[in-house]
């Protein structure tokens, strides 16, 4: 196992990432009682699942279609030209409900709760006192006075009721047995109509509605991970419910090809989508990865850590950075990465400078015939077309043991079925930086 590189400033950061460049490690996952598994988990058993991860303490497909057969690839190619079905109940459902609910999302969120009309979701982040993103779920309004965080992979239940014991609000605080599922892909608008009606076709970008499978209640929005056209069930009382839920949308699914297949990082990463935990953490301010939008200037109500995300507003407007490194999107050269990255690859000024930067997800895109990758560099190399080396394992660099050509380029690599905020603005020509 390699050494840590020291030659990458982390100077802003209480904990550095890890760097130690020590490939992928030959070990069984131990699968024990003190994980949890999903309801969907023998499911997706049943469905080929070869491998798996832990995402907020529960066990996460993460591959189908075994490496010999074309590997994640074959997903991807599934994903953009039909319809997919993933096991995503790891986005675990924390229902906040009560008569101060709304006023209380509105403190742990950076943007405005009252906003957010009943039956809409929306993408949040919620911060420290320090303004470090503790977590960036999708935030659904379920009624005027009930709220659903669906999870990124942090513990976040605990931390609010943590909040709660100081603040009183007059709201209640659990899990709830509600399991999500996503349907992605161009064809799962069809699919979803065979399940749910036409009604469906009309939902928007982050709308809800409620329905029934196999007689079971749901909520349905349109969102998902994968910039494609796609849509979450929710399903009620999963831990009963979930075969009758799985088994009716694979019967549906059936004359639109849909296959069963892992969260697919290759095409959120084209989409320009964060992942917690691999492109940000608590130590990760909105600015360093493109989420200045999600700090409203007018929002007007207090909310954590508000005083420290308006003081580094106010040095980047003078040029001053408080941090060391911002997330960028790269293209580069090698063969192509046809799997997941089990190290922070290294990022070098030129090819035989020290490391000053790491890829956080690097992927394949075959739309772009090259490998494409997040990742952060220092402040000053962020430009458009500022060009650096990326330090690729051998089995993709072009020559092992040197670094391939990368370049800083726009995000996102592809543009989304249901563009973000960020590029709403970017489209009306509207800076979202600060």
């Amino acid at each position: 196992m390699n050494a840590n590189v020291p030659s990458v400033d982390q100077s802003d950061r209480n904990v550095p990432i890890n760097l130690r460049q020590s490939g992928p490690t030959p070990v069984e996952m131990l699968i024990d009682t003190r994980v949890r598994k999903s309801p969907y988990w023998h499911l997706s058993m049943d469905a080929g699942c070869w491998r798996a991860s832990v995402y907020n303490r529960m066990y996460h497909p993460r591959g189908y279609v075994r490496p010999e057969d074309g590997g994640a690839m074959v997903e991807y190619d599934a994903l953009i030209n039909h319809v997919t079905l993933w096991n995503v109940a790891v986005e675990r459902q924390i229902q906040v409900k009560g008569p101060d609910a709304e006023a209380f999302v509105n403190f742990v969120i950076t943007r405005d709760a009252t906003r957010i009309p009943v039956m809409r979701a929306r993408y949040v982040i919620l911060c420290n006192e320090s303004g470090g993103i503790l977590n960036d779920p999708v935030l659904l309004r379920i009624a005027e006075d009930e709220f659903w965080f669906s999870l990124s992979d942090s513990d976040l239940e605990l931390w609010l009721r943590g909040v709660n014991i100081g603040h009183r609000f007059d709201v209640e605080i659990h899990e709830i047995d509600v399991a999500p599922v996503q349907i992605q892909g161009p064809k799962s608008v069809d699919l979803m109509t065979d399940l749910f009606g036409p009604a469906v076709a009309e939902l928007p970008s982050y709308g809800l509605m409620s329905g029934e499978v196999a007689g079971h209640d749901v909520i349905i929005s349109q969102t998902g991970f994968s910039g494609e056209k796609g849509y979450e069930i929710y399903l009620y009382d999963a831990s009963e419910h979930a075969e009758d839920l799985w088994n009716a949308i694979l019967q549906a699914g059936d004359k639109h090809h849909l296959e069963v297949i892992a969260p697919a990082h290759h095409r959120r990463i084209a989409a320009g989508i964060l992942s917690w935990g691999q492109d940000m953490d608590q130590e990760t301010l909105p600015f360093q990865v493109n989420l200045a939008y999600q700090v409203p200037r007018e929002k007007d109500a207090d909310y954590i850590g508000k005083a420290a995300l308006q003081q580094v507003r106010d040095l980047l407007e003078t040029g001053v950075y408080p941090f060391t490194h911002q997330l960028v999107g790269l293209i580069m050269g090698g063969a192509p990465i046809d799997d997941y990255a089990p190290d922070f690859w290294l990022i070098s000024e030129s090819s035989d400078a020290a490391a000053s930067g790491y890829v956080t997800s690097p992927w394949f895109s075959p739309e772009l015939g090259q490998n494409i990758a997040l990742g952060y560099v220092p402040v000053a190399q962020t430009a458009l077309g500022t060009e650096l080396w990326v330090h690729l394992p051998q089995q993709y660099a072009d020559v092992p043991g040197s670094p391939v050509a990368a370049q800083v380029v726009q995000l996102p690599f592809r543009e989304s079925v249901n563009p973000n905020q960020r590029e709403i603005l970017r489209g009306k020509g509207m800076d979202a930086a600060v």
